[in-house]
């Protein structure tokens, strides 16, 4: 959960931040109690022991609250993606090796948050429409797998071993311009560039599919190792990609359940 919003500005201004974090928390908790489905503004208004009438002065409606929570889960799944590929970096990983580390963080992340993952990519709530405010933090995570891709192709690191194919109207044109603007294949219309483009939907199809797969359930009693079966799917479809994630070494020093070897 967000630390507590740091007293700044007006004492209304730090009131109204307050309360917002509170509320944040208290929807947080009712989320993870009555699912998404039964969220409830005068629920929440009761955990903080507020009428409901002054919880409406702050969240106009329960879908407006919806939308508060998707956005700071995108957010929150965003960051963990964005420090993953930082630290990846640092420690002077290949591409294809900084894409598993940021799948590795995004399971880690979803197993230790399961409402937040399922409210945003789970089953969607009948009659919620996300607005467009949402769509930006929900980039976030692909503009982290775009940067992959793109860093691949500049190291000459990309090497493709999927089948080959017509990019042309597979993803919209928003798709290439937000390639663009991450300095990767939006600028140009040549058919490699295109399909490492649409290829993006690879990585981030497979990385939600081999979390949500595990996390509700649907591979219990096939796996022995469930870190090492998630790594062994995102890696292998990664190669279709262009991305060779070298597992011997992802691997390295570790035992079969994932945790360090030698001395404690």
């Amino acid at each position: 959960m967000p630390d507590a919003p740091a007293p700044r500005g007006t004492p209304r201004e730090r009131a109204r931040a307050e309360l917002m974090h509170d509320l944040l928390a208290a929807a947080r908790a009712r989320l993870a109690e009555d699912g998404a489905a039964g969220l409830s503004l005068r629920a929440v208004a009761r955990d903080l022991r507020l009428a409901s009438s002054a919880v409406y002065r702050y969240v106009p409606s329960r879908d407006a609250l919806l939308t508060l929570l998707v956005s700071e889960s995108y957010d929150a799944v965003g960051r963990v993606c964005e420090d993953a590929a930082a630290a990846s970096r640092a420690a002077g990983h290949v591409p294809a090796r900084r894409w598993l580390e940021v799948a590795r963080a995004v399971r880690a992340w979803a197993l230790a948050d399961r409402h937040a993952y399922e409210l945003i990519y789970g089953t969607p709530l009948p009659g919620y429409v996300a607005p467009r405010d949402t769509v930006a933090p929900a980039m976030r995570v692909w503009a982290v797998l775009v940067d992959v891709l793109v860093d691949a192709a500049a190291d000459g690191s990309l090497r493709p071993t999927g089948p080959d194919f017509d990019p042309t109207g597979v993803v919209t044109p928003d798709v290439h311009a937000f390639g663009a603007e991450r300095g990767g294949w939006g600028g140009t219309q040549e058919p490699t560039t295109l399909r490492a483009g649409v290829r993006s939907l690879t990585l981030f199809s497979t990385l939600l599919g081999a979390v949500s797969a595990e996390l509700f359930g649907h591979l219990r009693g096939v796996h022995e190792d469930a870190a090492r079966a998630f790594d062994v799917t995102v890696a292998t479809a990664a190669a279709g990609v262009g991305l060779q994630v070298d597992l011997v070494d992802a691997w390295a020093g570790q035992d079969v359940t994932g945790r360090p070897t030698g001395p404690a």
